[in-house]
């Protein structure tokens, strides 16, 4: 069994914010493979659901607790359910990476995210992380406001491109391979070329066989 958490805040003011990209993308998860209705629970303190992912039994948690407490859920959910560290996987924004960019590994620093920085003091560094870039603001003081906006309009075709790779992918995260994960996310969301970029870039037919 493996946890997977979706970072962000409780309510539904929140819901649309920067900063609950991780908890979209449980949601999109929970849809895709068609899991458990989503369920709160007061002890963990937290949204479940459960599921099935290529065999893996698979539970879902968005912690109540907010995001810079999101470690007492997280820490609390690993013992109920007797959990390693290294059997918990976190999504999460990113401010550091581009719109839409995902990386993936294990282990780290919360590099000044307060919800991983809460997770690290309650059960360590040895957990999984998925980066999600939201982007940065430009000025260390408009961070706070920057994460919690909801995106914009014209941030909705790469916020559900990248929901939906995610989504698809995960199951090569479950196996342990971030780089082939990380792959397919970036093949899945990569810009599609025009009709002639794509004529132009295709291997020549000439003198060749059918067949």
């Amino acid at each position: 069994m493996l946890l997977l958490v979706g970072l962000g805040n409780p309510g539904q003011e929140y819901a649309g914010n920067r900063h609950n990209i991780g908890a979209m993308v449980v949601d999109e998860i929970v849809r895709r493979h068609g899991f458990s209705s989503p369920r709160t629970r007061s002890r963990p303190q937290g949204i479940f659901s459960e599921g099935l992912v290529e065999a893996t039994k698979i539970v879902t948690l968005k912690p109540l607790t907010y995001m810079n407490d999101s470690g007492q859920a997280v820490g609390d959910a690993m013992r109920y359910w007797r959990l390693e560290p290294n059997e918990i996987f976190v999504l999460h924004d990113e401010l550091d990476l581009a719109p839409g960019k995902v990386r993936a590994k294990r282990g780290g620093g919360h590099a000044g995210h307060n919800g991983l920085r809460s997770i690290d003091s309650h059960i360590g560094q040895d957990y999984w992380r998925v980066r999600i870039g939201v982007g940065h603001p430009g000025d260390k003081d408009r961070v706070t406001g920057h994460v919690l906006r909801d995106f914009s309009k014209a941030d909705k075709d790469w916020v559900t491109n990248t929901l939906d790779a995610i989504a698809d992918a995960i199951p090569l995260l479950f196996d342990g391979d971030a780089a082939a994960f990380t792959t397919r996310v970036a093949l899945l969301t990569q810009p599609l070329k025009s009709k002639k970029e794509a004529g132009d870039a295709a291997p020549s037919t000439e003198n060749t066989k059918e067949k």
